[in-house]
C-alpha cells in the first residue's frame, strides 16, 4: 500500500521521495514513523486524514499522514 507524507518544520529533512511511501498491508503510523527515521519523540502533532492519530493507529493505502514536531516557546 502507499501513504503520502506530509512533514513540517525540522522534520522536513526526513521527507521521502515524491511525497509517498510504500508500507505492506496493515502497518502502523509507528512503523511509517520508523521508515523515516523520525523518533516518536520528535513528533508533536500527528494526523492521518485530518483527524488525531495515534502511533498505533493501522494505516490504509491512500492515506495522508501529516507530522508536526513539538512547538517549542517561551
Amino acid at each position: 500500500m502507499e501513504v503520502t507524507v506530509a512533514l513540517y518544520e525540522t522534520l522536513r529533512k526526513h521527507y521521502p521521495e515524491r511525497g509517498r511511501v510504500q508500507l505492506e498491508a496493515g502497518a502502523r503510523v509507528a512503523e511509517l514513523l520508523s521508515r523515516l527515521g523520525i523518533a516518536e519523540d520528535d513528533v508533536g502533532i500527528l494526523v492521518v486524514n485530518r483527524k488525531d492519530a495515534q502511533f498505533n493507529q493501522i494505516l490504509e493505502d491512500g492515506d495522508l499522514v501529516t507530522v508536526i514536531p513539538p512547538m517549542g516557546g517561551g
